[in-house]
């Protein structure tokens, strides 16, 4: 099982530019992250400062988001929002541009939240046509552009919060480099039944990410049956990275002893 870090959830006790240099600190050979600028088109500057950081880390970017707004307002994307639409077209070739230079492969679109007074379908159209034109983009550098459910008791106005949900907006954008992205603490969070999912459908992950549940923390702080389930995945010949975004219990740099039968993570993390 090979895992990467989500560093703008974990190692937020540093500033962003530290945290990929933390990650391989922690025996980690791939990161992945959320739009971490304001905008959707950052100066060079800025960009080449993200870059240079990961690269001087020796670390690999397994998987970017697309602008998704302001996260910590709530805000969950742009893709269906028609007063954000502008802003998240013109942020597709920026992602993709960064993506490309740094090899990473998988590319997240957030749906966004619903919008008072605009029917859910007029809204699904809208984010079909983004999700075709950013899968194109994606298209050009081979990267996979993907779906993701989230929780609705952490996220209320978010319409996608279950697999189904998600496949039927994958089905209905028709293009093949649009796959799933399988956050298992959401979908458990929802009742889903995670070993069944992925024992029926893990050939559709495009991406996959962890956390436990209650709590979001690192396995082992909740219930979810985390060895069952990667035995799963195995079996299920997933071959794509597992993401960490989880919130740590306790500093991050110590929240990664469940990798390794409570031995603290060296080479052997992502074997």
């Amino acid at each position: 099982m090979r895992f990467d870090v989500n560093i703008s959830v974990l190692f937020t006790e540093l500033p962003l530019p530290e945290r990929p240099a933390a990650a391989a600190g922690a025996g980690f050979d791939a990161v992945e992250l959320w739009w971490p600028f304001d905008g959707p088109c950052p100066a060079d500057r800025e960009v080449d400062a993200l870059r240079r950081s990961i690269e001087d880390a020796g670390v690999h970017l397994a998987g970017l988001n697309f602008d998704a707004g302001d996260m910590a307002a709530g805000e969950r994307g742009l893709l269906s929002r028609p007063d954000s639409s502008a802003r998240f077209r013109a942020n597709v070739d920026v992602a993709v541009g960064l993506a490309g230079r740094l090899g990473c492969r998988v590319l997240n679109a957030l749906y966004g939240n619903r919008v008072p007074g605009l029917s859910a379908g007029a809204q699904r159209d809208l984010a079909l046509a983004n999700l075709s034109r950013a899968a194109r983009a994606a298209a050009g550098i081979g990267a996979t552009v993907v779906v993701e459910a989230l929780n609705s008791h952490e996220n209320p106005d978010y319409p996608i919060t279950s697999s189904a949900a998600a496949f039927e907006v994958i089905e209905a954008v028709g293009e093949p480099n649009v796959a799933f992205l399988a956050d298992l603490y959401h979908l458990h969070r929802m009742g889903e039944d995670v070993l069944g999912l992925i024992g029926t459908s893990a050939g559709r992950f495009g991406h996959v990410q962890i956390a436990d549940d209650p709590g979001r923390g690192q396995p082992g702080t909740g219930g979810m049956p985390y060895s069952q389930i990667f035995e799963r995945l195995r079996a299920a010949g997933y071959r794509g990275r597992v993401g960490l975004e989880y919130r740590p219990v306790g500093p991050s740099a110590g929240s990664f002893t469940w990798l390794n039968g409570g031995r603290p993570p060296g080479g052997a993390v992502n074997g």
